[in-house]
């Protein structure tokens, strides 16, 4: 009978995540001695390695990655056990894991920490920025206990809680504030500023812009909002932004906001969790404290 201890298994994912002792061992709190004897002594009990050492990094070998998807079974199962436990309380308490996309976490994220603070003093938050499909794959995995991202995420594992609807605005340099608002064709033959690929607020600024497919005239990319609306701000060109970025993005630049006349590019935002998650009753409760956050947050208040 092969004996592995949770804690060897947690430690086994981290390397695996980490691809790298050292890194792994600060993840998990632990020297990297301690870590390295761990995983050495789990190699012994299942009688293969588990890992190809190299200079720098470590990698799965194929025996690795065959017992990978089992161990974070066993793990995802054994979080969840914490869960049911969880469940049978009204309200949530313990740790909580929360992924945001970057285009919400910023300005969202203070107003639901202070709700929550307030509504849940028990709450452990534990929270992560970062793209969609990397918050879908670590939902996925167990990772994370739920997610707020723009929808639909269409994930067949996932509840989908639709929260609220959100405008887009253009924002162009300070000196074109009196100019009429740009159609969508106008905007086309434009220098459009937008954030790089793999963020879902990409898709739905390009979607507006050329709901035919064709490419804008130019485009630049950028990594954060903020970097958008300075390139603004210094004339580069134009750019669209979620509306609850507006006050933090546009306080300290020289741009100026518009709304589009005519129908308005939006985008649905909602929380995500796993059907399988036995909090889905407190999540949906956590659900209604994001929207009235989010509605909070559009009208002023």
């Amino acid at each position: 009978m092969i004996n592995l201890t949770l804690k060897q298994m947690r430690y086994f994912d981290a390397l695996a995540r980490q691809g790298h002792f050292g890194r792994a061992a600060e993840v998990c709190s632990i020297s990297q001695p301690a870590l390295s004897m761990q995983i050495r002594e789990m190699e012994q009990e299942l009688g293969a390695e588990l890992f190809e050492r190299g200079a720098r990094l470590v990698r799965l070998t194929g025996f690795g990655e065959a017992m990978l998807g089992r161990v974070r079974d066993i793990l995802r199962s054994v979080d969840e056990l914490g869960d049911l436990a969880r469940a049978s309380r009204d309200s949530l308490t313990g740790r909580l894991r929360i992924g945001v996309i970057p285009t919400i976490a910023p300005y969202l994220l203070p107003a639901i920490i202070a709700r929550l603070t307030e509504e849940s003093p028990g709450l452990d938050l534990h929270l992560r920025e970062t793209i969609t499909p990397k918050l879908i794959r670590e939902l996925e995995e167990g990772r994370l206990d739920t997610a707020i991202v723009a929808l639909p995420v269409s994930e067949p594992f996932l509840t989908e809680v639709d929260l609220f609807a959100e405008d887009f605005v253009l924002v162009r340099p300070a000196a074109d504030a009196e100019k009429p608002v740009p159609d969508r064709e106008r905007l086309r033959e434009m220098r459009l500023l937008l954030l790089e690929e793999g963020h879902c607020f990409r898709d739905q600024a390009l979607s507006f812009c050329n709901p035919g497919g064709a490419v804008p005239r130019e485009l630049l990319d950028g990594s954060s909002l903020s970097t958008l609306v300075q390139m603004v701000g210094a004339g580069i060109g134009v750019t669209l932004i979620p509306e609850m970025a507006v006050g933090v993005e546009t306080r300290s630049a020289q741009v100026a906001v518009a709304r589009f006349n005519g129908a308005q590019p939006s985008r649905r935002i909602g929380m995500v969790w796993r059907r399988s998650s036995p909090l889905s009753k407190q999540l949906t409760g956590l659900a209604g404290v994001v929207r009235a956050a989010g509605l909070a947050q559009r009208s002023g208040g």
